[in-house]
């Protein structure tokens, strides 16, 4: 017997039935729905799920590997989403304009804060930055408007690469080792790891000079459930100027601010 549900991963229109449904169109499209809450599969996962064998699920993985919309790790055998998806997903983002909703949000930081505020969003291991606002300050941090950025050796990245599962983490990260911009730039996964237990613990992420040298910044990420993208408000500040004492009552101004906007955007 095929399963039914009714869960978030399947029931994603109010529309009725078509008179005529395609069984196989419908199981591929509820394949990519599943990976909208599970972000990676197993052959067992989409068999178990639509209620067919494992070949039949085997063959419409296969289909959806070939056109892009899923790709397999070669090692662990898990499926995620593909290129041709995320291409679709950030195209959809970027006809929904959720930087205009955001923008008097980074206004009130720039006011309240006086430095240099960003928005960020994660794509893969790198961090967009799409919206900023310049500190009024004569000493500030420039805008990183337009540039992206390795994540994990950004306050950004690590705030929303801490919403991550271990093994979605993994996933983009395989090696142990990783790259940095500047000598205090995490350079291993493993504290990588223990970095985002601590931002999980205290709600906001930290980076002194790790991007780039004589900066600091405290970030905090949206919830990921209640927003279209994996974004985050950031604050940079020169790193003369930024104490302990800074990151603990900017963290607490951010998240005060992602918690109110967040509900805007699910709203």
């Amino acid at each position: 017997m095929k399963r039914t549900s009714t869960g978030p991963a399947v029931q994603s229109s109010t529309a009725a039935m078509p008179q005529y449904p395609i069984e196989s169109v419908d199981n591929a499209l509820k394949v990519l729905l599943l990976l909208g809450e599970r972000s990676e599969l197993r052959l067992t996962d989409v068999s178990e799920y639509l209620g067919v064998a494992s070949s039949t699920a085997h063959r419409l993985l296969a289909m959806l590997q070939y056109r892009g919309f899923v790709r397999q790790n070669e090692r662990t055998k898990v499926y995620g989403p593909g290129t041709a998806l995320t291409g679709v997903a950030f195209s959809i983002l970027q006809r929904f304009d959720f930087r205009s909703v955001l923008r008097p949000y980074l206004e009130r930081l720039n006011t309240d804060l006086a430095e240099t505020v960003h928005l960020g969003l994660l794509d893969g291991t790198t961090v967009r930055f799409i919206d900023a606002l310049e500190s009024p300050k004569a000493v500030r941090v420039a805008s990183r408007l337009g540039r992206s950025m390795p994540a994990h050796a950004t306050s950004t990245g690590k705030a929303l690469l801490a919403q991550l599962s271990t093994a979605e983490l993994h996933a983009l990260y395989p090696d142990e080792e990783l790259e940095g911009l500047t000598s205090h730039s995490v350079r291993l996964r493993s504290d990588l790891e223990a970095q985002l237990a601590t931002v999980r613990k205290r709600g906001y992420a930290t980076s002194t000079e790790e991007s780039e040298a004589g900066v600091s910044s405290v970030a905090v990420a949206f919830p990921f459930r209640s927003t279209p993208a994996r974004i985050a408000f950031n604050a940079a500040v020169p790193a003369s100027r930024m104490s302990a004492a800074d990151q603990r009552a900017i963290g607490a101004t951010l998240r005060a601010t992602v918690a109110e906007a967040a509900e805007l955007l699910h709203g």
